[in-house]
């Protein structure tokens, strides 16, 4: 489906119409033919579709009418922009599978009831990443004084890119994975931690991360993301 903004005419539209596919890098507005992607049916895919199916009938016959008005109550509080920027408001449903989604991805209990806090958590602007082709690790450094790293239930969620050639700056996915680093009260987790690279990665090459943080009630920030060149 597209979304469509109307001006002097159409002056934004992003999405898929008949055949078409119209969306928006940084080099502007541009119109593509529609392609359909052949469908592996990988393990990675399964499961995600299990997942999806699973919290489906969880918000429809487990959760109390309460909860899933916690939920929408949570919703109607937060501002999201869509894919033309544009400020609206998802539902308490999305909100719900958005958030279980990453905690069933890791096999984490999934959260019913309606976070309380009308916040998304904070992103990390500070985050960076290293590598090396001999140990196949990823170093992440962060803001280890955040509020996340020193609250149980809360996680950093981690995904990754395929690795591409250096010279390209752009990098539009898709990424895949399942890790997290997760916080700890009391102490905290300390930056940098590392994971082991979801890719065979070797030395000159881009890797490009994306995260998301999510708290112990449900919320989940919105993603951030960062590149680096892999060293020897």
């Amino acid at each position: 489906m597209a979304s469509v903004k109307y001006g002097g005419g159409i002056i934004q539209m992003s999405g898929s119409i008949a055949g078409n596919v119209f969306a928006r890098n940084r080099f502007g507005n541009y119109l593509r033919a529609r392609t359909k992607p052949v469908n592996p049916n990988s393990s990675n895919q399964t499961k995600v579709r299990g997942i999806l199916s699973t919290l489906v009938a969880r918000w429809n016959a487990t959760l109390s009418q309460a909860q899933r008005d916690a939920w929408d109550l949570y919703a109607s509080n937060i501002a999201w922009l869509n894919k033309l920027g544009e400020t609206v408001k998802l539902t308490g449903f999305n909100h719900f599978i958005r958030g279980n989604s990453w905690m069933l991805r890791l096999d984490r209990p999934v959260i019913d009831d309606g976070p309380t806090e009308f916040t998304l958590p904070a992103t990390d602007g500070t985050i960076s990443c290293a590598s090396s082709e001999g140990t196949q690790l990823i170093t992440i450094t962060f803001d280890d004084t955040a509020d996340w790293c020193t609250e149980d239930g809360a996680y950093l969620w981690i995904l990754e890119g395929q690795p591409i050639l250096a010279t390209r700056k752009f990098f539009g996915g898709p990424y895949r994975g399942r890790s997290a680093k997760g916080g700890a009260d009391p102490g905290g987790i300390a930056s940098p931690q590392t994971y082991a690279a979801i890719h065979v990665i070797s030395e000159g090459q881009r890797v490009w991360n994306k995260f998301r943080i999510g708290r112990a009630d449900g919320r989940i920030s919105t993603p951030f993301i960062t590149d680096h060149v892999v060293g020897a």
